[in-house]
């Protein structure tokens, strides 16, 4: 893949506007962890356990076709921790872990539901890698000459990815004699609205799902467009109003630079950015994606939106508008020899990203005239299908998901249909903006805290957990607790 296909992927998978590729805003992705920037050192939770043993199933490409190719098979990974359970003569449940848009070694290390939790249900811990990444690629092809070829891409989706679960759920447990363990699905972000509608379309297979930070309704207009950005405001907002009205105010300032003669140069040396900026917009998208990754992965006990709004705010008395932005930016990012420094990141997160969204994860996040304290930048279908058939020669399907999946009249529609989920959000996590946040039913609950963020509650618990995150986690585990014990009532009243 050359350097062109990889920065209009990058393009894609950050651009919440679409109105030009100079004018795309970065995005923090779905995704349990808060992204790395360009020379940060990879942060691990926790090593990876010695109790974890890894294998691979001979999955099939094509569930969903019978020519001769669908019957393919290639080695998809999934990891299992049989330390705390309870074993098949007792029906001991088993939990598993829903892979997502990253290989399946980076959410381990970090991803604690299971193993915190393993002991007390005496579970069987099972941890599957979504096909096309980490090392569940086709073919034994790397996942770049996979996404070349139009035939094998074409077999990459989330339909795709569920039924692969399925599969190896159902294989495991004939395996193990266990065809009687009640199994609990468990993912995060992506990972949270495929178990969401895992529990849908396989309720035979999973007793129940908890989908943490799941944006299942962040789909056509289901969600307003500028709900995301409109947490993120909020969240400054009530940090601080001096940092919320700084940060509004600095977008126009910055094009005002810009504007000078030598304006440019003026903003690469006040924010000491690692290149010379091309235009104005570079540094506005930079700052954007600072804002909202604070916002996103607003985590006890730091707080990343009150370090930026203390830095903006304890910038010395005097300063200038960019003055106390830059000083935010130093405060949220630390010293460093130079700033503005994301960069072209060929991983298999871009690129696979890259063509989920633009296949049928069309998430229309953007922002309108004075509706956030971002400048404008409005979703265009138009030109974001225009963009992907030109570097995948195919058009998305943006209403697929919700015609595959449901999300138009959900508290109607799966209020007599579903049971057995818990969609669990933090508020101040912007994409909870696109998430379930009221219960459905007495089975179909929705658990929010109003200071958690993205995917905070699945997280390793630390001792450090403020006192209301440990309550959430309390509330999922005895809801999951009742559906286990029902399950036993009926399975013993089944075996009379």
């Amino acid at each position: 893949m050359n350097l062109i296909s990889i920065l209009a992927i990058i393009v894609l998978f950050f651009d919440t506007t679409c109105i030009s590729a100079a004018q795309a805003k970065i995005l923090p992705r779905l995704s349990v962890k808060r992204p790395l920037f360009l020379g940060e050192p990879a942060k691990f939770s926790e090593p990876v356990s010695e109790d974890l043993q890894t294998f691979y199933y001979n999955q099939t490409l094509d569930h969903f076709n019978y020519r001769p190719e669908s019957y393919t098979t290639f080695e998809q990974r999934y990891v299992m921790n049989f330390k705390y359970w309870g074993g098949a003569s007792a029906s001991a449940p088993i939990f598993v872990y829903l892979g997502a848009e990253a290989d399946l070694d980076s959410d381990m290390s970090v991803v604690g539901f299971l193993k915190d939790n393993a002991h007390r249900f005496k579970a069987l811990q099972v941890y599957i890698e979504h096909r096309y990444y980490g090392k569940s690629i086709p073919f034994g092809l790397t996942q770049e000459e996979a996404l070349e070829n139009a035939n094998i891409r074409g077999y990459f989706s989330s339909a795709q990815a569920i039924a692969d679960y399925a599969e190896v759920i159902i294989y495991i447990k004939k395996k193990l004699f266990a065809e009687n363990s009640p199994v609990i699905v468990v993912g995060a972000s992506y990972g949270g609205m495929l178990a969401s509608w895992f529990r849908l379309k396989y309720p035979h297979v999973t007793l129940g799902a908890l989908a943490s930070s799941a944006p299942i309704l962040y789909f056509e207009d289901i969600t307003p467009q500028n709900g995301y950005y409109s947490v993120v405001t909020k969240d400054f907002r009530e940090a601080s109003e001096s940092c919320y009205k700084t940060i509004r105010e600095s977008w126009s300032e910055i094009d005002r630079v810009a504007a000078e003669p030598n304006g440019l140069s003026v903003l690469s040396k006040k924010f000491k950015t690692c290149n010379q900026l091309n235009n104005s917009d570079e540094l506005k998208d930079y700052l954007s994606f600072i804002y909202a990754v604070a916002a996103q992965y607003n985590d006890p006990p730091l707080y990343p939106v009150t370090m930026v709004c203390g830095g903006i705010d304890g910038a010395p008395k005097g300063s200038d508008i960019l003055s106390r932005i830059y000083t935010g930016l130093v405060a949220y990012e630390g010293n460093m020899s130079c700033y503005y420094t994301y960069s072209p990141d060929d991983s298999q997160t871009i690129r696979g990203w890259g063509w989920q969204k633009c296949s049928e994860m069309v998430i229309p996040i953007g922002h309108g005239v004075n509706d956030t304290m971002f400048p404008p930048a409005p979703f265009n279908l138009t030109t974001f299908s225009r963009d992907c058939t030109s570097l995948y020669g195919v058009p998305p399907r943006p209403h697929w998901v919700t015609t595959y999946y449901g999300g138009h009249d959900i508290e109607l529609i799966l209020r007599r249909f579903a049971s057995n989920i818990i969609f669990s959000n933090g508020l101040r996590d912007p994409y909870s903006s696109g998430g379930v946040l009221k219960n459905i039913s007495q089975t179909v609950l929705a658990i929010n805290t109003v200071n958690g963020s993205h995917c905070l509650d699945i997280l390793l618990a630390t001792s450090t957990d403020p006192d209301w995150l440990v309550m959430q986690r309390k509330a999922e585990v005895e809801i999951i607790e009742s559906w286990i014990a029902q399950y036993y009532v009926d399975l013993h009243a089944m075996k009379k």
